[in-house]
């Protein structure tokens, strides 16, 4: 069964870095699936139903926190005390805070231009840039683990917050552009 004690990287035997081995972290998790998924113990009493159905959530959380970036990063804070809230999204930086706007403000303008596939194409590599940019950021703060440093990784994750959330914005975009 699963041991519900060990941290997600200890869960499907990986080392604990920003980096993860995504192959290895699929085929994991395919394995940890098979052993404890609630299909196997439909023939069992309440209580084994019950744990498989705990260990199998387990799992899943598990797998989606380490599988991206950003919960990857605020999980890997969590491992080092620091208990990330994504709800207090205090940026102070202006100069992050007006590229925001200035991103918002293309965004919102997508639909009324003559090429919009193309704009959200080039906004969307630029905020996949950004993210790439951030998470090395936070990779180097993150691994020097000084408390000055864990707090700008701090920042950093809330940075990337803002812009998962924009890439996410695009890609519905995209989506409604390509639906018309």
């Amino acid at each position: 069964m699963v041991d519900l004690t060990k941290n997600y990287f200890e869960l499907f035997e990986l080392p604990v870095s920003c980096q993860v081995d995504q192959q290895r972290l699929s085929s994991q998790y395919r394995a940890l699936q098979r052993a404890v998924h609630p299909d196997r113990f439909a023939g069992g009493d309440e209580r084994q139903q019950r744990l498989s159905i705990q260990y199998a959530s387990h799992v899943n959380e598990a797998f989606n926190t380490l599988k991206q970036p950003l919960p990857r990063a605020i999980y890997l804070l969590k491992l080092a005390g620091r208990d990330v809230d994504m709800e207090r999204n205090a940026i102070m930086d202006p100069g992050f805070l007006m590229e925001q706007m200035e991103l918002r403000e293309a965004v919102a303008e997508i639909k009324s231009i003559s090429k919009p596939e193309q704009e959200v194409e080039r906004l969307a590599n630029q905020v996949d840039a950004d993210i790439h940019r951030y998470l090395q950021q936070f990779e180097g703060f993150w691994v020097s683990g000084a408390e000055q440093d864990l707090d700008q990784a701090e920042t950093v994750v809330r940075k990337m917050q803002f812009m998962v959330k924009l890439a996410a914005e695009l890609e519905q975009l995209e989506s409604e552009l390509l639906d018309e």
